[in-house]
């Protein structure tokens, strides 16, 4: 027997609740309904096709881009979060879309496996947000991100039609497949790879993944990183890999990015699995949050030299910590040889966690050091072709410092991925077009470098009107043709990866004064979310507490 529609809640509350994630944007939804299985979504899909109605599949909501954030109906599936048994041999293991990825990767290491893509929210992230993102973090550097990671993927498509898309399996035969092969297929393959990728770029969540379609011809190559606009994920079979035996750590400081960017990438041929870049900015707050005593985990910040103007962390693996500490020791020499000036060695895992409580210590200093202050994720995630990240990052401190914002920045520099939190303070009258300056600065200087908005957390309705400035015509036209074909009717996330009419980026900040008030209830719940990182607890459940 099908299965019904879940309930669809229309009440304030329950609308409020689900407008604002983990990015800046606010936007209040038509409606909320939270799917329990994925007959319930295939339900939802078929009483939106028929009606016309916008989904927008949500997760935990702790994207940046504001793709989980917008004023359609939002389809709630952090619910359907079963889990298969890890296969081993195999090395993969089966997880319903609103599974959290430590979850997943928990159950991995009870088989001496991990799930090696790892953001920072991976407490409370969803497997399905993370295929829907082409998500990455630290360790992308060598285990590249999540889409080399997806074997399979169980999707709902736009007539509510359920298929399994699965590597090295002929497509199902289902009509948004058929259409795609039909009409855009060709068109795809007929363009020069130029076109259809940011050429030199490592990490790039924008746009639909042509390329890697087209190289791989595997169409869930070009479904990882849609971003819910052309099925929304309901289950994902996800490749595993062995636990390493030992890991060494280093923290090598240098004079000039230029030294800085050239250590990047000399680790990253050396093997190392993670290289992260704290910029002088960074190091400003991590050092001003220690002396203030509002962060303890910032102490080795106030021990960096002034002089430093970027800091490079990494860490390598090893057979066994005889190994991990050799690889450590070997690296260390090539920084010195870089122009490092001074190199910090972790050898144990204790020592490591220290060294690396570094790279985690800027968000909440930044929380704490001025209430007037919001830190707002807007060029939060650009990303170049290594040998100009230098030019990239001076860019961003002129094109904050011209609009008078304070900002910090750190990031992947082996694979020159950059986030920048700016400061804004809301009070001033001009705060609006001086964060649309930034903007627009930051935008022009992606494109002249040849790079993308959006490295690891996708477009979103934030970057979606901007991609046309880093993407050639030819190509935002293919893009057009494989929504048309997946998704005729525009009910699947529309305003994600292709922009609406009128469509601007940051419609809405949730920190803006001028916004009308949520309700209480709505604002208590949110707020705790954000405190408290609880991103990944129902929403409506938050409510029945109040």
């Amino acid at each position: 027997m099908p299965s019904t529609v879940p309930p669809i809640h229309t009440d304030l509350l329950s609308r409020a609740v689900y407008a604002e994630g983990a990015g800046i944007a606010r936007a209040v939804p038509s409606a909320v309904t939270v799917a329990r299985d994925a007959a319930e979504v295939e339900a939802l899909v078929r009483w939106a096709a028929a009606r016309g109605e916008p989904l927008i599949p949500r997760g935990s909501g702790s994207g940046m881009a504001g793709g989980a954030v917008g004023r359609g109906v939002i389809l709630d599936v952090s619910r359907i979060a079963d889990v298969g048994p890890v296969d081993a041999e195999h090395r993969r293991g089966w997880a319903g879309a609103g599974v959290v990825r430590a979850v997943v990767d928990g159950m991995a290491r009870a088989h001496g496996l991990r799930f090696p893509v790892d953001p920072s929210s991976g407490a409370f992230c969803t497997v399905g947000g993370m295929a829907g993102t082409n998500a990455a973090g630290a360790h992308s550097l060598r285990y590249g991100p999540m889409r080399a990671w997806v074997t399979a993927l169980d999707c709902v498509f736009d007539d509510g039609t359920r298929a399994v898309v699965r590597r090295g399996a002929p497509p199902p035969e289902v009509p948004a497949i058929r259409r795609f092969l039909a009409g855009a297929r060709d068109a795809i393959l007929a363009e020069p790879t130029r076109e259809r990728r940011h050429v030199g770029v490592r990490k790039d969540s924008s746009g639909y993944a042509l390329e890697d379609w087209a190289r791989s011809g595997e169409l869930v190559d070009l479904l990882v990183g849609s971003e819910g606009t052309l099925a929304v994920f309901v289950g994902v079979e996800l490749a595993l890999a062995p636990v390493p035996g030992a890991t060494s750590s280093l923290l090598a400081e240098f004079p000039t990015l230029e030294q800085a960017v050239d250590a990047a990438t000399r680790a990253r041929l050396a093997g190392a699995s993670a290289c992260e870049l704290l910029d002088r900015t960074f190091l400003d707050v991590a050092a001003q949050g220690a002396a203030a005593g509002v962060d303890a985990d910032a102490g080795a910040g106030a021990e960096i030299d002034r002089d430093t103007e970027s800091v490079l962390l990494v860490e390598v693996e090893g057979e066994d910590a005889s190994a991990a500490t050799a690889v450590a020791r070997a690296l260390e020499r090539t920084f010195l040889d870089a122009g490092a000036t001074r190199v910090r060695l972790a050898l144990d895992p204790a020592s490591e966690r220290s060294l690396w409580e570094l790279r985690h210590a800027a968000s909440p200093i930044l929380a704490r050091l001025d209430p007037a202050l919001k830190s707002m994720q807007f060029i939060e995630d650009g990303a170049v072709p290594p040998e100009l990240l230098p030019r990239y990052v001076r860019g961003v401190r002129e094109a904050l410092a011209s609009r008078g914002i304070r900002g910090v920045i750190f990031g992947h520099a082996g694979d020159a991925n950059v986030h920048v939190n700016p400061l804004v303070d809301v009070r001033l009258p001009d705060w609006r077009e001086r964060v649309r300056g930034v903007l627009d600065d930051v935008t022009a200087l992606v494109a002249r470098l040849g790079g993308t908005v959006a490295g690891e957390h996708g477009d979103g309705r934030l970057r979606a009107p901007l991609l046309e400035r880093v993407w050639p015509e030819r190509t935002m036209r293919l893009f057009r043709l494989v929504k048309d074909a997946f998704d005729p009717r525009g009910i699947l996330n529309p305003g994600v990866k292709l922009p609406l009419p009128g469509q601007s980026p940051a419609e809405e900040i949730k920190y803006d004064p001028a916004l009308p008030p949520l309700p209480a209830a709505a604002r208590a719940a949110l707020d705790l979310v954000e405190r408290d990182r609880a991103y990944a607890t129902l929403r409506l459940s938050l409510l029945e507490r109040q």
